[in-house]
C-alpha cells in the first residue's frame, strides 16, 4: 500500500518498521549517526539516558493529561473520559518500569549475568502490557456497567476540551517514545510509543461522545467508553506481540538478510549460517563463513575482520559478531530476497 493510507498505518504503528538494521542505501555506508563510532563511547550508557530521558518527560506529560482529565471527569461523570482517564494513568505508569529497566542495562556484565542485564528490558515491556491490558479491563467495565445504569454527563464544554489536552499530551508522548525507541532500538519503548499515540486518537473519541450527549444521545458517552476498551485490547496484542517476539529470541525479518547484505562487501565470506537475537535493545549475532582451507591464518583472519567491520556499518544496533569459520556448505539460514543480483556469487 502506498499513498495517504499507507502513511496512516505507519503512524499508527501498522507499516512496515525495520529499524533493527540500518535504512542505507548502496552509497552511505559509514554515513549516519552511527559511522564507526563504536569502542569511543560506551553504546549502552548512551542510549539508555536517551531512553531515560525520553521515559522522564513522557511520563510528566502523561501524569499533567491525567491530573487535568480527572478533575473534568469528577465535573462532568463522564463514562468515557473516565476510560481515557484510566489508560493514560496506566500510560504514565508504564514509565516506572521502562526507567528501572534502563538503568538496570547500564550495569556492566557479571560472572553471573555474563551478557549484562539488558534482558531486564523484555521483562519490563511483559509488565507494560499487563498495565495496558489491565486499564482495558477497567474501562470496559465501567462503560458496561453506565449502559446498564446511565448517568446525566454533564460540562460538555470542559469534557470536549479534557479530550483535545488528552490527544495532545499523548501525541507529544508518542513523538518522544517512538524517535527515541527507534534511535536505541528499543522494542518496548517503541510499542509503548504506539500505544500512547492510539490512545491519543480514543481521546478525540471523548470529544465526539460528548457531540453525541449534546445532540441528544446520552448512551454515546458508555458507548464511546467501549470503544475506547476495544482500542485499549487492540493496543495489547501489537504490544504483546512485539515484545514476546524479543523475549522467545526472535528477529525481524530484515535482520538475517541485512547480515548477508554485509557479507556480499567482502571477497571470501560466504555464509554458511547466520543467527541473531536481541539482548535488551541491542543486536548480537553468531555467523558462520565456509572455510576455505588453502587461506594462511592471517587471510582468514582480514576477512572475519572486514566482516565484522561490515556487519557494524550495516547495523548500528548490533553490539557483537561472534564471526566462526565451518566445513558445512548448507544454507542454514537463508536470507530474505535483497534485490542485489548475483552479488553473493564469490569466486572461492
Amino acid at each position: 500500500m502506498s499513498g495517504p493510507g499507507a502513511r496512516i498505518l505507519d503512524w499508527l504503528g501498522f507499516g512496515s518498521h525495520d529499524h533493527a538494521a540500518s535504512s542505507h542505501g548502496h552509497h552511505n555506508h559509514g554515513s549516519g549517526p552511527h559511522g564507526h563510532t563504536h569502542g569511543v563511547v560506551d553504546a549502552t550508557i548512551a542510549t539508555t539516558d536517551r531512553g531515560i530521558w525520553a521515559i522522564k518527560w513522557s511520563f510528566v506529560i502523561l501524569a499533567i493529561t491525567a491530573v487535568l482529565q480527572m478533575v473534568v471527569v469528577v465535573l462532568s461523570s463522564s463514562v468515557a473520559l473516565l476510560a481515557d482517564t484510566i489508560h493514560n494513568i496506566g500510560d504514565a505508569t508504564t514509565a516506572i518500569p521502562l526507567w528501572i529497566a534502563f538503568m538496570l542495562a547500564r550495569r556492566k556484565p557479571s560472572p553471573t549475568f555474563t551478557y549484562g542485564l539488558g534482558r531486564v528490558e523484555d521483562f519490563a515491556g511483559i509488565v507494560i502490557v499487563l498495565i495496558i491490558l489491565f486499564s482495558a479491563i477497567v474501562a470496559g467495565y465501567q462503560a458496561i456497567d453506565r449502559l446498564i445504569n446511565p448517568q446525566v454527563v454533564t460540562h460538555l464544554g470542559w469534557l470536549t476540551a479534557a479530550g483535545i489536552v488528552g490527544f495532545l499530551g499523548n501525541e507529544a508522548v508518542a513523538v518522544f517514545r517512538i524517535r527515541v525507541g527507534r534511535e536505541i532500538n528499543s522494542a518496548a519503548l517503541v510499542a509503548d510509543g504506539y500505544h500512547a499515540r492510539t490512545d491519543g486518537l480514543t481521546s478525540l473519541a471523548v470529544v465526539l461522545g460528548a457531540l453525541g450527549v449534546w445532540l441528544g444521545f446520552p448512551l454515546a458517552d458508555p458507548i464511546v467508553g467501549l470503544l475506547i476498551t476495544i482500542a485499549i485490547f487492540g493496543i495489547v496484542w501489537q504490544s504483546a506481540r512485539a515484545v514476546l517476539t524479543r523475549m522467545l529470541d526472535g528477529v525481524e525479518p530484515g535482520v538475517i538478510g541485512e547480515i548477508h547484505h554485509a557479507a556480499q562487501h567482502v571477497a571470501g565470506a560466504r555464509i554458511v549460517d547466520a543467527k541473531a537475537r536481541w539482548i535488551g535493545h541491542r543486536l548480537h549475532a553468531d555467523i558462520a563463513i565456509a572455510a576455505d582451507e588453502t587461506l594462511p591464518l592471517s587471510e582468514a583472519n582480514k576477512i572475519t575482520t572486514a566482516l565484522e567491520d561490515e556487519l557494524f556499518e550495516h547495523m548500528p544496533a548490533l553490539a557483537a559478531a561472534n564471526i566462526r569459520f565451518s566445513a558445512g556448505h548448507e544454507q542454514h539460514a537463508l536470507p530474505p530476497s535483497h534485490g542485489h543480483g548475483e552479488h553473493d556469487g564469490h569466486k572461492h
